[in-house]
């Protein structure tokens, strides 16, 4: 579990960052690795000058959040192994698959598929693939891994030695909750995570402002032809560790691009055409159902910031309104988390 640093001050000096933040004249708890977000109002959603903006992103609207922290990474191999060894945790997919469970999922009547799949695994993304017939089947650019998990990313025999300062990937929203929980965290809400993504701006399309040129220097994406060539002009080309790009105006690294992150709200693609915009919008929870028409019998969360695999002629999702479902019971090679704290989770300590 992390350490922490324990100061009565109206400032609070972060570490590692280079910048003082005043949170409040009450004792608190300071997070190492985190930085504060000061209370906002800020734009939520597609902007208007965002010609990339897709309908579950509109309209924007003006939300207000409360102060929270936030952890500056998304949380790495090395943290998530230290929960793990402290708690004998086995994340969802290095479980023994229930058919059971699963038929709850998909459309009545589904066939069961072979023994030989019911195993645990994990979804990877398949860098073999060298041309695709139609961009709207995705499965040509994904497999299921028997065996891939947070410890074997690629599947067996690969390992995450010296991979330290990774993302932990392969994380289902069963496996952030229980590492939230041990840490005394818990993971953001879409509007905590868009306040945090904004940092100094209120309106921002990106965490760096404006400038989609700047995307290469700014975040993990990916450029050339996708899902066949990657060029690698970000200087990565799949996953890369955590801080290899600029952080943004308040000192998070990597909210857009590397890896999709998880967050608390159900996703429900209406959920912003719902919104009663005749009452100011304060500290919003999300969806109160689930809602995707592509995966009607999925339950699903919001995932936000866009992956190493997002590319202009497919995904452009590594913009900060960017959002997508994501199944709760399973996860990727190309998703993780991050996790925030409020000071009342601290003083409640």
């Amino acid at each position: 579990m992390s350490n922490f640093t324990k100061i009565t001050l109206l400032a609070i000096v972060l570490f590692g960052c280079n910048n003082t933040q005043k949170v409040s004249d009450i004792s608190v708890n300071i997070p190492e690795g985190m930085v504060w977000v000061e209370s906002k109002s800020f734009l939520m959603g597609g902007k208007d000058s965002d010609n990339d903006a897709m309908m579950r992103e509109r309209p924007s609207h003006n939300v207000i959040v409360d102060g929270f922290f936030i952890d500056i990474t998304e949380v790495t191999n090395k943290q998530f192994r230290e929960f793990v060894e402290a708690t004998n945790y086995i994340t969802v997919a290095e479980r023994e698959i229930d058919w059971e469970e699963i038929k709850k999922n998909v459309p009545p009547g589904t066939p069961k598929p072979p023994d030989s799949l019911l195993k645990p695994g994990s979804l990877i993304f398949n860098k073999k693939v060298k041309k695709t017939v139609n961009m709207n089947n995705y499965f040509q650019w994904w497999k299921w891994e028997v065996g891939a998990n947070w410890r074997h990313p690629k599947g067996p025999g690969s390992s995450i030695e010296n991979m330290d300062n990774f993302p932990v990937v392969h994380i289902a929203y069963e496996d952030a909750i229980a590492y939230c929980n041990w840490a005394n965290r818990r993971l953001p809400t879409e509007a905590e995570w868009e306040a945090a993504a904004q940092g100094n701006f209120n309106e921002a399309i990106y965490t760096w402002g404006d400038d989609e040129k700047l995307l290469n220097e700014y975040a993990n994406t990916w450029q050339g032809d996708f899902p066949t060539q990657n060029k690698a002009e970000d200087k990565f080309e799949f996953i890369a560790p955590v801080k290899s790009y600029p952080p943004n105006s308040i000192g998070i690294y990597d909210m857009i691009g590397n890896v999709w992150e998880i967050t608390e709200d159900l996703y429900n693609e209406n959920y912003y055409q719902d919104l009663d915009f005749n009452e100011e919008i304060i500290n919003p929870i999300g969806a109160e159902s689930c809602y995707n028409p592509m995966y009607p019998y999925e339950m699903q969360t919001v995932m936000k910031g866009g992956s190493f695999l997002c590319h202009y002629s497919y995904c452009a999702s590594y913009r900060i309104s960017a959002r997508m479902g994501s199944s709760i019971d399973s996860g990727s090679d190309h998703k993780g988390f991050r996790t925030v704290v409020t000071k009342n989770m601290l003083l409640n300590k």
